[in-house]
């Protein structure tokens, strides 16, 4: 049985959608605050319906504080919605929007699209082995020779993006933006050192020339 967060301030909105969504077979979880979502969203749900708008902090930051503990997809409800607010949302770390007043069969059929997608990406992509070196997605760690190189979480996120994506160049930009999100403080120069720190645990076990320079370009993982 898939498990789903519902967030909004308004109860009957989610009264609706609890009902909804028992009736037709999922687990239904509440919450009606900001802060109580983020409370919520350590039962690991399978999908986390938020609203964007909420009395004590927009579903935006609520996307951003828990985006790092939670990988499931997360479905902004909103009333309203420009180029600028769906710029912010993608980049808090949402997947999709639906709009107020919108249809509740639409609504269920992207729910149920999402998490077959998720399920399916899980399941497809689980393992990866380069070389001797083994990306653990599932995990989140990297092996070699069965033994975990304990990356740190940036660290591991960087090697995810890169190994997913294996032969495509991303300059440093580019990774800020994957893993850090426009918004955050700071800038690109960070990923050098993060790479640097990467190279240096792969090349215990002779591993590090998966993780190649492009010069004046970026970085690339290669197998």
């Amino acid at each position: 049985m898939y498990k789903i967060l519902v967030v909004d301030d308004e109860r009957d909105v989610v009264s609706l959608l609890k009902d909804y969504f028992e009736i037709n077979g999922y687990l239904v979880i509440t919450a009606y605050s900001g802060k109580e979502a983020i409370d919520k969203a350590a039962q690991n749900p399978d999908l986390i319906l938020l609203d964007v708008n909420m009395p004590d902090g927009d579903g935006l930051s609520v996307c951003q504080a828990i985006r790092d503990y939670v990988s499931c997809p997360i479905l902004f409800l909103t009333a309203r919605i420009e180029d600028s607010d769906k710029i912010r949302g993608f980049a808090a770390g949402g997947d999709d929007y639906m709009i107020k007043p919108f249809s509740i069969e639409e609504l269920g059929a992207r729910v149920a699209a999402h998490i077959r997608r998720d399920h399916r990406e899980k399941t497809q992509i689980n393992v990866r082995f380069f070389g001797n070196l083994a990306v653990d997605y599932s995990a989140k760690a990297v092996l070699a020779a069965g033994l975990d190189l304990g990356l740190a979480k940036k660290e591991y996120q960087i090697v995810e993006l890169l190994s997913l994506n294996c032969g495509q160049v991303f300059d440093k930009e580019r990774i800020y933006e994957k893993i850090w999100g426009f918004d955050a403080e700071g800038d690109s120069q960070v990923i050098g050192e993060h790479i640097r720190r990467i190279r240096t645990k792969l090349a215990k076990y002779n591993e590090e020339y998966h993780l190649e320079t492009v010069w004046g370009m970026g970085y690339k993982w290669v197998k």
